[in-house]
């Protein structure tokens, strides 16, 4: 007997711009204005980019997902680069690739020899200049990764977030005339978010 058709159509391919929605969507609790503007350059509605993320994590959750390194190869095509990289003893594969909403950033994936994901963020591209960090007030939203703070305002001290696409950083910074703070600097998708003065003996998880 031949099967009826269901009546639902099938999925479509998950792109690079659902991807950039997927970043997205992550973002939009810290910056909505930011995370509008990008949208709509991407012609997206609000309701494509609850789809996107509800897709994607469908995807991740999925007992027949692909391992991390395949899943974005399949939605992001080979990378613009793949170089090695060795941290502390660790060696591994810094994979690259260009995102059309960000331009002077790259996704990043650091990828273990069996396969395994490692970290997963934006960088800024090889290349483009860097962000000019000297006070509190240069660490505005989408300004900076997480690499470029610390460097800027050195000794920082690693938070994690409550999710692995979050990160956070405690740093001293003076600020326009000159007077030091201490400060959480939060990240998602390793873009700076949002700066909170930092409490007293502060926890090493971000509350959010």
């Amino acid at each position: 007997m031949v099967p009826m058709p269901s009546g639902k159509p099938p999925a479509s391919p998950f792109t690079p711009r659902d991807f950039q929605l997927v970043l997205l969507r992550r973002m939009a609790d810290h910056n909505p204005g930011l995370v509008e503007d990008a949208r709509r350059e991407l012609d997206a509605s609000i309701a494509d980019l609850r789809e996107a993320n509800k897709r994607w994590q469908a995807m991740v959750r999925s007992p027949r997902a692909r391992a991390a390194a395949s899943r974005y190869r399949s939605v992001l095509g080979r990378p613009e680069s793949e170089t090695p990289r060795k941290i502390g003893d660790l060696e591994c594969e810094a994979w690259q690739w260009s995102l059309p909403l960000w331009p002077d950033l790259r996704f990043e994936v650091l990828v273990a020899p069996n396969g395994t994901v490692w970290n997963e963020w934006l960088v800024r591209a090889p290349g483009a200049p860097a962000p000019e960090l000297h006070t509190l007030e240069d660490l505005t939203p989408w300004s900076c990764t997480v690499d470029e703070a610390a460097h800027a305002f050195p000794p920082a001290r690693p938070l994690e977030g409550t999710a692995p696409t979050r990160w956070g950083l405690a740093l001293t910074a003076p600020d326009r005339e000159g007077v030091r703070r201490e400060v959480v600097v939060e990240f998602t998708w390793g873009l700076l978010q949002r700066v909170a003065v930092a409490e007293p003996g502060g926890p090493d998880t971000l509350p959010f």
